[in-house]
């Protein structure tokens, strides 16, 4: 039986990766942002993953089919929904993004976060 364990994100990750977000094809609206993430757990299945991103400044549309769980630990961002709603994040918010949620992420500032995400079929 193998034994399961919390997992602290002061611990070394699992893996690191970067990526220049205007990479992926009519994501990016304003700006160049780039990413570095640095996951700490994935189930088996792949459906949940939590880590740590930082993104440097820009907008881009949102990402969907997941259920997304953020602190900001540094920085400032927004999120704004279709109809031109913006909410806006600074260090020590914490917020849900649902399945479902159509708009765009602007980062503002350098902001990094912990994050826990859980990917919806089709994702």
């Amino acid at each position: 039986m193998s034994e399961t364990a919390v997992v602290s994100f002061a611990d070394a990750p699992l893996n690191e990766a970067e990526r220049r977000l205007a990479d992926l094809p009519d994501r990016v609206v304003e700006g160049d942002p780039q990413h570095v993430t640095r996951m700490f757990f994935e189930s088996p299945d792949g459906a949940l993953v939590a880590g740590t991103w930082t993104s440097t400044p820009g907008r881009w549309h949102a990402f969907t089919e997941r259920d997304e769980f953020c602190m900001i630990l540094s920085g400032h961002c927004r999120l704004i929904d279709e109809a031109g709603r913006a909410r806006t994040f600074k260090a020590g918010d914490a917020f849900l993004v649902p399945n479902g949620f159509l708009g765009y992420w602007e980062v503002v500032e350098t902001t990094t976060k912990h994050f826990v995400i859980r990917h919806h079929q089709g994702a």
